[in-house]
């Protein structure tokens, strides 16, 4: 699975541009925590190549980019959490996700 590095708040923009055409999931991992180690290993099981079709996916070391995780906590109405995912479609986030709730099988029920 090839995640999207998410790492500056500037890309929040061109994210919100995208998932106008293709959703977008956001993950919020915390390379401190063990429950978001799990969380990633979880999305990596279930990535496939329909999934891929679906939506991008961008991955955000909150522990490098804690100023990225509070952009994307106000742009998209959200309380940070970690880990998290969010699935962004037309510019708003239409799914928020933490902890053993995250997962892409998730996402794409919602995006359909």
């Amino acid at each position: 699975m090839d995640f999207i590095n998410l790492n500056q708040a500037a890309q929040l923009d061109q994210i919100n541009e995208q998932s106008k055409s293709k959703a977008q999931v956001l993950f919020k991992h915390s390379t401190r925590c063990s429950v978001s180690s799990f969380a990633k290993r979880i999305l990596t099981s279930e990535f496939s190549d329909a999934l891929d079709a679906k939506f991008d996916v961008h991955y955000l070391d909150l522990i490098a980019h804690r100023d990225v995780s509070g952009a994307i906590a106000d742009k998209y109405n959200v309380e940070h959490a970690s880990p998290q995912m969010l699935v962004i479609i037309n510019g708003t986030c239409v799914y928020n996700a933490s902890h053993s709730d995250v997962s892409l099988d998730k996402a794409a029920q919602i995006i359909g």
